[in-house]
């Protein structure tokens, strides 16, 4: 686990824009079993997740037409049990951090993994979200 004092800004840089932090297995499985879509970032402390990851979802929220009912948030390397569970509905795709699943009625339906992230800039990303919000939540 990484110092608390150290994620408190990367958490901030998300839930300051709507995202709900799921902490626990229950918190998860309470956004994803509502009706609707979800979009689920699992945040990191890397440099992709700050350079691309978090400032893609963020313009993608903020600047899309059709958005998420619901949006939220787990931290890899802290809440571990919260980001085992949302991994398990991300399903089929292997675990990276970060990443970024859409979920309709609690299914997935258009995951970007961190090959994708890596690399790209986040306005590319904002753009790939806000097709699939497009798409899923319009």
């Amino acid at each position: 686990m990484y110092p608390e004092e150290m994620v408190k800004p990367m958490r901030e840089e998300l839930t300051s824009v709507g995202f709900k932090e799921c902490k626990t297995p229950d918190d998860v499985e309470n956004v994803l079993k509502q009706k609707g879509t979800a979009l689920v970032i699992v945040n990191s402390v890397c440099g992709c997740a700050a350079r691309n990851a978090r400032p893609a979802v963020k313009m993608a929220v903020q600047a899309a037409a059709h958005k998420p009912n619901a949006l939220a948030t787990v931290f890899a390397g802290m809440e571990k049990a919260a980001v085992d569970k949302a991994r398990e509905h991300m399903l089929p795709y292997p675990p990276s951090s970060p990443s970024i699943a859409l979920f309709k009625d609690g299914e997935l339906v258009h995951m970007i993994e961190r090959h994708h992230i890596e690399g790209r800039p986040a306005e590319m990303i904002a753009e790939n979200l806000m097709a699939a919000f497009d798409e899923y939540c319009g």
